[in-house]
Order: structure tokens, then C-alpha cells, then sequence
């Protein structure tokens, strides 16, 4: 056996046979042009991104799906865009936040389901340029901001359309919207992909771009190859991904979970298996909702955030973590408070979260493993321990090579034996009330 083979296989868990046991993910970006193995290898090490969902939705105060929800046929839901002022609109601060918060992307709406452009499109005056006083393209100023703060810019593109005329025949949702049908697919898919080459043309070099909707007609001719070839063609540094819930197809560089970590779908449309070979992103809201609901009070606490970033993290993901904006363009004082906490956490642990991947001991009642270094031999692996206790022991072969210390500390944990092998002890006074992170770091050579 390898040193490395046997470097995996000492350290042992409760209940747990050997870590050579556990699912390794393998490596992304095989077999990609170079420009995409580099993006890729980027994006996976980032770990964390801001998802912002924004538009004249925001008016009503109900979430992004209100058009949809509430019924309202195009003639009512055209009188929105007249009240769009967006007076706290601040590009620069959307961006400081989230580096705050810690994240090195921003994924921003460009068009959702309702059809409305949240950029300059010189393919309809549906857009908020042409059609609100705001009269501001918040895509080129948060295109600049991210220049100026060396935040990547992603662009949500929805490919479902409510308001199009040429969206016929109709899928799953907007029967509600009365829209005359009156076009043709083939005019709607040259539409859509033309809006896509201004976003790809307009705004410098992006990160990616982010498609939605594709689940209203699943089985309608959208083109996405050539659409992706297209993208890849004008940014061949940017990243293509689909929030389909089906696996990947040829052109996507990641593969999305919504409100769902990779291999669960706890919210009953995340079915497709991971797909070896890509990184993987798991979209998540700050409270329930993604779009601005002013009902919604239901935020996710400071440690339910580093949680979620810990298992993703944990699981070789990012997390995309959404806040939607006020009508005005400014972000609620708490999703403000939140973000900065997470970010605070996240600057004093980075070295367990960022550049990591899945670590090679699956998510137990205590939390969850991240490691550095070559899947296959790692160079320290991290314990994130959201519940220490007698009945979540966190238990190391006897003759692991492996030595436990609190992160940042140089003093090492002590091991207690017991019958299953040796057990951490994590004293009272060092357990940290989010996340305890242990660091498995290997033995001097003369310790073994």
C-alpha cells in the first residue's frame, strides 16, 4: 500500500470502516480549452458568490414570481415600470457588500420570467432604460463597480419569457399573462440569443452567465448549443451554467442545486446526480425568498449561513447566497448585517473554506470535513464542528499520522483513548459558537 493510500485509510470516524471507503469527487475541469480549465479552477476555489434578484417586481413587494402568482396580465403588470425610480441604487455599495460578506462573484438579473431587462437591450424598449425614469443601465454600473473592486460579474439571463409575444406556444407557467401568441419559436430563440451577445458584448469581460427557465418547455428546440458556443466564442474566460435540474449538458462549466446542497433535493426538483468533472454551486436564499417580499421576515442567522457555506464547502460546492433588493435598490438592514457577519467569520477561517474541496469524511451529526491538497493525499484537512458533545464524538484511528489543532492556534488538541480509537477533546472554553474548526494537520515523521 502507498503512503498515501495509507495516509487516507488511518484516520477512521465512529462508525466508519476507512476514508478510502468515501466518495472522492473527481478533479473538474478535464478535458476543457485551457481559457475554461483556468475559469473553472477559479470559480472552485472561490467558494462564495452574492446571487441579487432585482426588478420591477420589486414594486410589489411579493417576490419575483408575483406576475405569475397573482395573475397579472401584461396590461397591469406594464404600469410597473413607470414607478421604477430605484433612488438608492448604488452599484459601488452592491459590491462592497459583497466582498464584505466575503464573496468573489456577484450573479446579478438581468431578465427574469416576467420578460423585463434590468439592462439596455436594443432589441425591445421592455427594458430599464427605455421604459422607467430610473432611465440607468444598473448592468454597465455594476459591470464597472466589479472592474473597481475585483469582484467577477455573472449575468442571470431567464430564458422563460411571460411577456414575449413570440414565446408560443406556451409552457408550464404564464397562461395567466395574456399574451397575444402571435409569433413564431424560431423568432423567440434568435431574440433571446441576441439579448444574450449584447450581454456578452457590452459590458467587458464577465464571469459568466447564468441561465434559468429552460424548465417551462424542457422539450422546446432553445438551441443551447449554439447559444453556449456563442458565449464561449465572445468570453472565452466565462463561465455557462443552467439551472435546468437536469444534468449538464455539453457547453456548461458548473452544475447548479437550488436551495439544495449537491446530492439532496430536499426541495423535490433537484434530481439530477452530480456530474463528475465540473465544479458545483448551490443557490441559497438569505431568508425564503428571492425576489424582495416584504412579508418576508424569516432570515437565516449567522450561523445557519456559515453552516451552509461550511457544507457546501464540505461537499466540493460554492455557495450562492441571494438577497433581493428594496424597490429603491437598497438592501435591508438585516441581509446588510448578515452578510458582514458571514464575511467577518469567513476572513478569520478562509483557510478552511477557500481553495478547499470535499473533504474525504462525509457530513456526520457533529458537521462536515474540508481538505487542501491532491484529492488523493491531502495536506491538512479542516473539521467544521457545529455540534461538539458526548454523543457526536469525533474519534481518529489510534495510529492516526494525522495530529488535531484548533485553527489559527498553534497548541494542539489533546486525543483521549477510547474503544473506538482516539477521541478529540475540544476543551469549553475554545469551542467557537458557530463553528469549532479543527485542523488535521500530518505528524513529524518521528511522532509516527
Amino acid at each position: 500500500m502507498s503512503r498515501a493510500a495509507m495516509q487516507i485509510r488511518s484516520l477512521t470516524l465512529l462508525g466508519i470502516a476507512t476514508l478510502s471507503a468515501f466518495a472522492i469527487p473527481t478533479p473538474a475541469h478535464a478535458g476543457e480549452p485551457t481559457p475554461n480549465r483556468e475559469a473553472r479552477a477559479w470559480f472552485q476555489d472561490a467558494r462564495l458568490g452574492l446571487f441579487v434578484h432585482w426588478g420591477v417586481y420589486s414594486l410589489l413587494e411579493k417576490g419575483e414570481w408575483v406576475m405569475e402568482h397573482d395573475r397579472l396580465p401584461i396590461s397591469e403588470y406594464a404600469k410597473l415600470p413607470p414607478r421604477f425610480t430605484a433612488s438608492k441604487f448604488d452599484a459601488q455599495a452592491w459590491v462592497a457588500l459583497a466582498k464584505a460578506a466575503g464573496a468573489r462573484y456577484l450573479t446579478v438579473t438581468a431578465k427574469h420570467h416576467d420578460g423585463f431587462c434590468m439592462f439596455d437591450s436594443a432589441l425591445t424598449d421592455y427594458d430599464v432604460v427605455d421604459s422607467t425614469p430610473f432611465h440607468t443601465d444598473p448592468i454597465k454600473a455594476l459591470a464597472e463597480a466589479c472592474r473597481q473592486q475585483d469582484v467577477k460579474l455573472f449575468l442571470y439571463y431567464s430564458l422563460l419569457d411571460w411577456h414575449h409575444p413570440d414565446y408560443d406556444p406556451r409552457g408550464k407557467t404564464g397562461h395567466f399573462a395574456g399574451r397575444q401568441l402571435k409569433g413564431t419559436w424560431k423568432h423567440y430563440v434568435a431574440y433571446y440569443q441576441g439579448q444574450v451577445r449584447e450581454l456578452c458584448t457590452r459590458y467587458g469581460a464577465i464571469g459568466g452567465i447564468w441561465f434559468d427557465g429552460e424548465w417551462d418547455r424542457p422539450g422546446a428546440d432553445w438551441d443551447l448549443a449554439g447559444t453556449y458556443r456563442m458565449i464561449h466564442e465572445l468570453q472565452p474566460h466565462a463561465l455557462v451554467a443552467n439551472n435546468h435540474h437536469a444534468a449538464p449538458l455539453p457547453g456548461e462549466d458548473f452544475q447548479i442545486f437550488e436551495q439544495d446542497l449537491p446530492g439532496e433535493n430536499k426541495a423535490g426538483f433537484n434530481k439530477a446526480r452530480i456530474q463528475p468533472g465540473l465544479p458545483l454551486e448551490t443557490c441559497l436564499t438569505i431568508n425564503s425568498s428571492w425576489g424582495y417580499n416584504a412579508a418576508d421576515e424569516n432570515y437565516k442567522s449567522v450561523s445557519d449561513l456559515v453552516h451552509a457555506l461550511a457544507r457546501a464547502s464540505g461537499r466540493g460546492a460554492n455557495l450562492l447566497l441571494n438577497v433581493g433588493p428594496l424597490p429603491d435598490g437598497s438592501i435591508s438592514a438585516t441581509s446588510v448585517t448578515r452578510l458582514r457577519e458571514l464575511g467577518q467569520w469567513l476572513t478569520a477561517h478562509e483557510e478552511s473554506i477557500r481553495g478547499t474541496h470535499a473533504g474525504p469524511i462525509p457530513e456526520k451529526p457533529w458537521g462536515v470535513s474540508t481538505a487542501r491538497g491532491p484529492v488523493d493525499h491531502p495536506t491538512a484537512i479542516y473539521l467544521h464542528v457545529f455540534h461538539p458533545g458526548p454523543d457526536t464524538p469525533i474519534v481518529l484511528d489510534r495510529n492516526t499520522p494525522w495530529q488535531p489543532r484548533l485553527l489559527g492556534r498553534s497548541v494542539l488538541l489533546e486525543t483521549r483513548a477510547t474503544k473506538s480509537g482516539a477521541e478529540i477533546v475540544i476543551p469549553d472554553d475554545i469551542r467557537d459558537p458557530i463553528d469549532t474548526v479543527i485542523m488535521l494537520e500530518p505528524k513529524p515523521a518521528a511522532n509516527r
